[in-house]
Order: C-alpha cells, then structure tokens, then sequence
C-alpha cells in the first residue's frame, strides 16, 4: 500500500499504483492473475466500486486483461517485430518469392477473409494514387493471424487501369504476393513511404482484431512507388499495438 494510504481512506489511485508497481518491478510477472474485486475490498479495506475502477485503470492503461470466467492477469507481450526496411528488399523479400511476412515472424500467418473488389477509392487515396475523379482501384481486405491471435487488418488499394485482368485481382495472388506481380506488369515499386499514427481502435476494428479493453491500434500507411516516383499502391494496416514491437533501421548515408 502507498505510504500515505490508510485503510478506510485508500482510494483507487491508490490501489492502482501499487499493483502498477508490482507490475513493473516484477513482482506480478506477465501472466500472473491479480488479485479480483473481493481480494482487493478485503487488502484494502474499500468498497466494491473502488476496487472496481482502480482495476479499471489498469485495464485502461493495457497493463492487465479480463479473461472470462478466469479472472484478471499481467497482459503478456510478445511481440512480432516488423523491421523495415528489410521487410521491403526486393532481392529477401517479396522479390525472391517469399512473403513480406517471413521477415517478421519468420513463417506466413494464417490470411482470412480476403476480399478483392473494385471500387471508388476514397478521396484521400485518389489523391495519392493520382487518380481522375471517375476512376476505381482493386481494393484487397485481408486480416492476419499469427498463433490464432488476430493482429493485424490491411486494405491495399491499386489503380484499376493499372492491374487489371491480373492475380492481383484474384483471391491468391501467388509467390511474392502482389508486388511481384506488379513488377511482372512492368510496375515495379522500388520506393516506399509509411505514415504512422496511434488511436484508439474503431468497434469494427476492436472486435476484428479481439482487442482487450484500453488496447490502442497502430495506423500505418504505406504507398509503394515506381523508379519514376509512379504511386502504385496505397497499404492501410491496422495493427494491434500489444502485438508489435516496431524497429527502423537507418544510415547516415544517402
């Protein structure tokens, strides 16, 4: 119990901190239960409602997660790390039929309900794609699971005209997946640009993804350009935030 917290007067701030602080200092390792609503207005001496919202914050905070019907436990992270630019080299990756996934966990991840359909592309990617205002792109929807976790939502979007009648457009788009198959077109993206953000997930996302409560997404958005800067796809990710470990790698030369 913090120093200044007396029984009858702790409030769930107080709570909260203590066990944050078990969390952090290893005492309650990854996986370990926490103690549940009773076990805290017994310890503490609050009321329900107390104990409750200190609990509360951590969930909030992504520290614990409720499992139904087993109680609540130190969330365990471990993570897929998604290199770039290593993830993208044409000459390991995608290029030498292999998916861009294997550099990330080192085996593909189960893809479901992949849908591929054509569309108008919304403003913000016609803008990107450079497209006039009555044309439509091939949208690819996919989710991705790795240990029968979902982590993953991507939405690719590629200039109808410019993919038409090929795998891209099909369920399976074959080895190397669609960059492949863009580079057999004569469309090679040689040059990549992501934008990255976090927020809180849409209930759409958090149910497609099975997000614990207080669980952010990562947004990122990756457009693939040709040698002649021509943009050929714009990659929408949502990725589950306790599932990814991010990691840039860079130079000091050009």
């Amino acid at each position: 119990m913090t120093d200044n917290a007396q029984p009858g007067r702790v409030g769930y701030r107080d709570i909260a901190n203590d066990l944050r602080q078990q969390i952090d200092s290893g005492s309650l390792p990854p996986g370990s239960r926490i103690p549940g609503e009773n076990d805290l207005m017994g310890q503490y001496g609050v009321e329900q409602p107390t104990a409750r919202r200190a609990l509360d914050v951590l969930k909030n905070e992504g520290l614990i997660v409720a499992k139904r019907g087993s109680g609540t436990f130190v969330r365990e992270f471990k993570p897929i790390r998604r290199v770039s630019p290593d993830r993208l080299q044409a000459n390991t990756s995608w290029g030498a039929g292999r998916p861009i996934w294997s550099t990330d966990v080192g085996t593909r991840p189960r893809t479901e309900g992949v849908t591929v359909d054509v569309e108008l592309p919304p403003a913000a990617v016609a803008e990107v794609l450079k497209l006039d205002e009555s044309a439509r792109v091939v949208t690819r929807r996919r989710r991705y699971v790795v240990d029968e976790k979902p982590v993953q939502l991507a939405t690719s979007y590629y200039p109808e005209a410019l993919v038409a009648g090929s795998p891209i457009t099909e369920i399976n788009t074959g080895e190397g997946g669609a960059y492949a198959r863009l580079r057999e077109l004569g469309h090679e993206p040689t040059k990549f640009r992501e934008e990255l953000r976090t927020r809180m997930p849409r209930e759409a996302e958090r149910q497609a993804l099975d997000l614990a409560q207080g669980t952010p997404v990562i947004l990122i958005v990756r457009t693939a350009f040709t040698a002649d800067d021509q943009p050929v796809e714009v990659n929408e990710m949502v990725l589950d935030s306790a599932a990814y470990v991010l990691e840039y790698k860079f130079t000091s030369e050009d």
